[in-house]
């Protein structure tokens, strides 16, 4: 303990130097706007490269389930080009016509650098940032749901607002009957479900039945989202929630796509034309 004291007494100069060195650093960051989003962004890259880090060894140890999570993805994908060139035999060549194709939407592949299921507000951390394209904004989907949006970014790492927030809200249609509704995740504190919002009561609605995307959001349409396991949930006098299991698995999230869509700016602008002629 005396040894201790000695050194404090001994070196105290140096520690005054440090703590009123970081008390300075505190107040020009809080007081200056350019200084505070210089050390934001400076801070974003320093933790999005120790989470890449960690992230590499996470993604090496489930290399197996990655692979067949990848196979089975290529194995939809070739079904469905079977069905297409199945659909008609008679012609010479067979040309396929599909969103991408169409020039709407774009496709940036992510590694998930971090990510949070737990937590009341849930975010991810993405290894692509502005230097890729990835822009505020833009959705976040899996091969086999939907994950969130960018909510911020920087030259190489962008932070997305997870589907496992109470803000996030989604445009979904119900399989059987195209009924639009709205997916939010609430105060639930289990990752696998989420609720489908702004149902009308009358419509009959199976447990089993699928949940897509509606193409009303920044997502195109017709992306699973999950299936419903829970009806006639009162939501007031003339709609209902249904609780569904998402199919996203938000505890084994590794590669991801950012959707860039294409035309994003030319319906803005013609919607706000409309607004503003209203």
């Amino acid at each position: 303990m005396r040894n201790l004291w000695l050194f404090l007494v001994r070196y105290n100069a140096i520690f005054w130097f440090i703590l009123f060195f970081v008390i300075s650093i505190i107040l020009v960051v809080r007081n200056n706007n350019f200084q505070r989003s210089s050390f934001i962004n400076s801070s974003n890259v320093v933790v999005g490269s120790y989470y890449e880090q960690v992230n590499s060894w996470k993604s090496y140890l489930s290399l197996n389930e990655t692979n067949e999570e990848l196979a089975a993805e290529n194995v939809l994908l070739r079904q469905q080009v079977q069905n297409l060139l199945q659909a008609d035999t008679s012609a010479d060549s067979v040309h396929i016509i599909d969103s991408i194709e169409q020039g709407r939407y774009a496709f940036i592949v992510a590694n998930v650098a971090n990510n949070s299921i737990h937590r009341k507000n849930n975010y991810l951390t993405l290894d692509k940032g502005s230097a890729d394209g990835v822009e505020k904004g833009m959705g976040v989907i899996t091969s086999n749901g939907v994950v969130g949006v960018v909510l911020q970014t920087s030259t190489h790492f962008s932070s997305v607002q997870s589907l496992l927030h109470p803000d996030t809200r989604i445009s979904v249609m119900l399989d059987s009957s195209e009924i639009i509704g709205s997916l939010v995740w609430g105060s639930s504190i289990d990752p696998r479900y989420g609720m489908v919002k702004d149902i009308p009561n009358h419509v009959e609605i199976k447990k089993g039945e699928k949940v897509y995307t509606s193409g009303f959001s920044l997502f195109p349409a017709g992306i699973q989202v999950g299936r419903i396991v829970e009806t006639g949930i009162t939501s007031g006098e003339s709609f209902l929630d249904l609780k569904i299991e998402l199919s996203t698995n938000f505890s084994n999230l590794h590669h991801v796509y950012v959707v860039k869509d294409l035309l994003i700016k030319e319906k803005e602008t013609l919607e706000a034309d409309s607004q503003d002629n209203g």
